[in-house]
């Protein structure tokens, strides 16, 4: 059977902390205007196969829109996860785990919607928001 590899990550106040199993080695980044004003630049999301949340009594959810919700530390204010209500997966800010700094971008979504002084330089994907919704309609999901 082959070794798990886990990475550990948590807020400031380490009130609440998260372990990932075979993390992917990339980020996410989400340009868009929400995530923007929900963490001050970008989202960066950290994703892996299995995840445990301890302390998850001290994280607060806000429902953000009629199909997303995210988490912030009620202690520290630290944002914790953005949750995608169709189908119940969570991507956790990268920024709690040490391991992530070494990680590569693996994409932008909503890069139209990127402020200029938050361009992202790089040869990876780049998703307009009219793209990234038109993927997920067509996988089934509605946002009306």
């Amino acid at each position: 059977m082959a070794e798990r590899e886990t990475i550990e990550g948590n807020c400031l106040c380490g009130a609440v902390r998260v372990e990932i199993d075979n993390p992917t080695h990339e980020v996410e980044l989400c340009q868009c205007s929400m995530c923007r004003r929900w963490g001050g630049a970008f989202y960066s999301a950290q994703t892996g196969e299995a995840t445990r949340v301890l302390g998850e009594e001290n994280a607060r959810v806000f429902r953000s829109s009629a199909w997303a919700e995210r988490a912030f530390c009620a202690t520290c204010g630290s944002n914790l996860w953005f949750r995608f209500l169709p189908t119940g997966n969570r991507s956790f800010s990268a920024g709690l785990f040490d391991a992530s700094v070494s990680y590569a971008v693996e994409k932008e979504i909503f890069s139209d919607e990127a402020a200029d002084w938050c361009r992202i330089a790089g040869d990876h994907p780049r998703q307009t928001g009219e793209e990234v919704i038109a993927e997920a309609k067509a996988a089934g999901f509605n946002f009306d």
